[in-house]
């Protein structure tokens, strides 16, 4: 446009809230009419418990009302759906719709709205209050969705079921909580990219101005500006006068417009615009909305739009179809294999940290540097290690250890879980997994105050990924077997099904995380669901299913001639634990080989192994002969291995060949050790003997530690173990969802006060000195002496009362009860609030009325 025009500039970001949606964004249609509506839309206040009016016989008056009108079917549907109602369970009707009217229920509940019943959330918030069915209608389908048209009741039906909407079909509203979060605002742009109305735009113009805008839209004077911006509103939201207002517009002016009919509405101008911007300035077609911006009205955007409250509406999910498919064997195959990988992997970390476990950082959790040996033994990605650390510690079989010196450490949990068979120990990891809420991709992020968030420390807990991987598997689980989903088509579906901003982009990102740990874990193959994960997500056992899927633990290996050992298959503990500790880890897959070296034969002689006991072992789990190379490095180690004795004097070192020990002394890398002769077999050293041992094996030696006896000491050390330690519980989502033993205890408890508080009571004396005062919605006040003669009178007639009382913890309640006997300062009676025979203190009972006649 050039210098002066409008920019289109937004004022301000769209909002970042979690109750704000992203707005749509695909192209739509513009220049037809707009729906049928007088006034100015919008305008009126929203309705909310216990306010609003009604028209016709038996239209609530308010959402108070329209909750009392429920069965109790659908009262549980409520309870059930927003459990945040239920803390504490309200005392009644009026205090339930209270309740489901605070910010922070609304903003709960439309978080789990879906994206069209959210987008007929939004549509009515920018809707006439209260607002027809088919002026919503109009809003959502411009007349010609006819997918838009069928969703509609759905949606409706879903806001009033969840309290968000009320009223009758000729008079829908949206509670005032919720067309406040939703409604547009210059600080809050709306997800319709509407702006305000005129009304609401104009309000603080000077009355001169608004006469000159009424005046340039060719209408005629008026006496007041609220008649003006009626007028205006009127012109505005006439098709017919409309249609000829803008056709007198110029062409470059029709551009503006389209610049900002879908949003945002704001645009910034210049103090000297060009003539099409001031021609839609003059007209009241652009209203000012600070000194350096404008704002298209609502009415008028809507006019362009052809009365579509949104761009592009999604009345239907996105379906979510087979992408990829295998035959169910090879994907069952596929998963017990990544199944056998990950039952090696964990094992493996938790033992590396048996010993000398990494240390727990001051803020708790685990260090960079710890993390990147953790990788590095795993042989894997710092994420991925990362991930196998929080599923070892979700699973229960890390914990810290609790000492000063705190370190992680295994659990004797562990050793339970290295005992079960391979499918149960799958189990236990996979059942870990699925509620967890840990959430080890986090790792490595910041905070919000800049922190950076470690493995096993705190802040990695997100209540939304148990939702998000079950309902990842339940859109797996729709699939045929063997047939693997798009991952883009899984990730469009969950921002359909929670489409919050905020709440979205966590869910996309967990449900990515999701498909990874589901592969590797084996829950799934090939990106299709498994029969064993198919198990686990119908909450059964999933381990028979996978015992058949696992070959048979074998008890040989292959020794070849290169000092490798082939396993064709999983080893059985004994063996597999005793190759651990002979030979390393050189690759593993479908079989695993070991390399043997001087290093882990030195190892295995420490560990307190002859080499007799060595070659015994070989031989025996062999299924081909023993390499002379093999056999050749065992006896070449042992007889090097305790030919060197190290004690502690702080340390020393002795030998029968004293040419040895002078060459030790000769050799300058021994300067550190602090070495000196004490005779011509010992030499004494400034350093430990572990220390002493390292050095030595570091010059090319093979000493052994010697005892207070001179027996070579076995260095084996004894496995550390963290105290007995419960897995990290989930973190709830929001109050617990209530059983239907409680959903059934609510919804009577509420009725019941209900019953009470809307009892009909007896209008109170009016004689002189009558303290009674019955106001509805309050508890009655009397007198001491007037609650007790007025209690004592049921008694003896069998009359039922309505009284106020307020128990030890202060709290107040209004309940209904046929009093039985009154004596000690107490009144026992039946209860029909409680439906059960309860006692009250008298001067607890802040005061009593009687009933009207037809409510005895």
């Amino acid at each position: 446009m050039g210098t002066g025009r409008l920019t289109g500039r937004l004022t301000g970001r769209r909002d970042q809230e979690a109750t704000v949606p992203e707005p749509s964004t695909a192209r739509g249609s513009a220049g037809s009419t707009a729906p049928g509506t007088s006034g100015a839309p919008g305008t009126s206040t929203g309705g909310s418990a216990g306010t609003g009016t009604g028209t016709g016989t038996g239209a609530p008056r308010s959402l108070a009302e329209a909750l009392r009108a429920r069965d109790d079917a659908a009262l549980s549907a409520l309870l059930h759906a927003r459990p945040d109602l239920l803390s504490p369970v309200p005392g009644d009707i009026t205090q339930l719709a209270t309740r489901a009217g605070t910010r922070a229920s609304v903003v709960r509940a439309l978080e789990h709205l879906d994206r069209f019943t959210l987008q007929t959330a939004e549509a009515l918030a920018v809707a006439p209050d209260p607002c027809p069915y088919p002026v919503l209608e109009s809003l959502l389908t411009g007349g010609e969705d006819e997918r838009a048209r069928a969703a509609l009741p759905r949606a409706v039906a879903a806001l009033r079921d969840q309290a968000l909407v009320w009223g009758d079909e000729d008079r829908l509203r949206l509670v005032r909580t919720a067309r406040e979060l939703l409604a547009p605002s210059a600080q809050r742009p709306s997800p319709t990219g509407l702006g305000p109305t005129v009304a609401e735009a104009t309000a603080g113009m000077s009355p001169t101005r608004v006469q000159e805008i009424v005046a340039a839209a060719g209408l005629p004077a008026t006496h007041d500006p609220v008649s003006a911006v009626t007028a205006l509103t009127r012109l505005f939201t006439d098709p017919e006068r409309m249609s000829a207002l803008l056709d007198e517009a110029p062409a470059e002016a029709h551009q503006v417009l389209g610049r900002l009919v879908w949003g945002p509405p704001y645009g910034e101008v210049t103090p000297n615009p060009t003539p099409p911007v001031r021609w839609l300035r003059d007209r009241g077609l652009l209203l000012p909305a600070t000194a350096r911006t404008v704002v298209l009205p609502r009415e008028v955007a809507l006019h362009l739009r052809g009365g579509l409250a949104h761009r592009d509406t999604a009345p239907v999910p996105p379906p979510v179809p087979a992408h990829r498919e295998h035959r169910p064997q090879a994907v069952d195959a596929n998963a017990a294999g990544q199944a056998l990988a990950a039952l090696s992997t964990v094992e493996e970390l938790v033992k590396s940290w048996e010993h000398a476990g990494p240390p727990v950082l001051r803020a708790g959790g685990l260090s960079v540097r710890d993390l990147k040996r953790a990788a590095v033994t795993l042989d894997v990605s710092e994420p991925q290690a990362a991930f196998w650390v929080e599923l070892a510690y979700a699973t229960g079989l890390l914990a810290s250890d609790g000492e000063a010196d705190e370190r992680y450490a295994p659990t004797p949990a562990f050793d339970d879980w290295c005992e079960l068979a391979p499918p149960e120990r799958w189990s236990a990891l996979v059942t870990a997994w699925l509620p967890a809420t840990r959430t080890a991709g986090l790792v490595g992020e910041q905070d919000s105050k800049g922190r950076t968030l470690s493995a096993l420390g705190p802040e990695l807990d997100r209540s939304a990924a148990p939702e998000v991987r079950r309902r990842v598997l339940e859109l797996l689980a729709a699939l045929p077997e063997g047939a693997a989903a798009d991952p883009d088509a899984v990730l469009a579906r969950l921002a359909w099904e929670r489409p919050v901003r905020g709440t979205s982009d966590l869910r996309a990102r967990l449900a990515r995380w999701t498909l990874t740990e589901a592969e590797v874990l084996g829950v799934t193959g090939r990106g299709a669901l498994s029969g064993p994960g198919r198990a686990l997500l119908a909450h059964q056992d999933p381990a028979p299913l996978l015992a058949p899927l696992l070959p048979e633990p074998v008890d040989h290996v292959l020794l070849q001639a290169d000092l490798t050992a082939v396993a064709p298959g999983p080893l059985r503990r004994p063996l597999g634990d005793t190759l651990a500790v002979l030979a390393d880890v050189e690759s593993k897959g479908g079989a695993t080989v070991y390399r043997f070296t001087p290093g882990s034969v030195r190892r295995a002689l420490d560990a307190g192994h002859a080499a007799a006991d060595l070659h015994a072992f070989l031989k025996e789990h062999s299924r081909t002969p023993v390499p002379q190379p093999l056999t050749y490095l065992i006896d070449d180690v042992a007889r090097r291995h305790g030919h060197l004795r190290v004690g502690a004097a702080s340390a020393y070192v002795r030998c029968d060949d004293d040419a040895m020990l002078g060459e030790i002394l000769a050799d300058k890398r021994s300067a550190g050790l602090g070495l000196r002769r004490l005779a011509p077999t010992v030499l004494a050293a400034q350093a430990e003997p572990t220390a002493l041992l390292d050095g030595l094996r570091a010059m090319g030696y093979a000493p052994a530690a010697e005892s207070r006896t001179g027996d070579v000491l076995v260095s084996r050390a004894d496995a550390h173990r963290a105290p007995a330690r419960t897995a990290p519980v989930p973190v709830p989502d929001g109050p617990p969802v209530p059983d239907d033993t409680l959903l059934g205890a609510a919804v009577r408890a509420i009725r019941a006060g209900d019953a009470a508080a809307t009892a009909v009571r007896k209008e109170p004396a009016s004689a002189a000195g009558a303290s009674a005062s019955v106001v509805p919605g309050e508890l009655p006040r009397t007198s001491a002496a007037e609650t007790l003669a007025t209690v004592q009178a049921a008694a003896l007639t069998g009359s039922a009362v309505w009284i106020g009382y307020v128990n030890a913890d202060g709290a107040a309640s209004q309940r209904v009860i046929a009093p039985v006997r009154v004596e000690g300062g107490f009144v026992t009676g039946y209860d029909h609030t409680a439906d059960e025979v309860r006692t009250y203190a008298l001067h607890r009972i802040t005061g009593v009325a009687e009933l009207a006649e037809d409510h005895i």
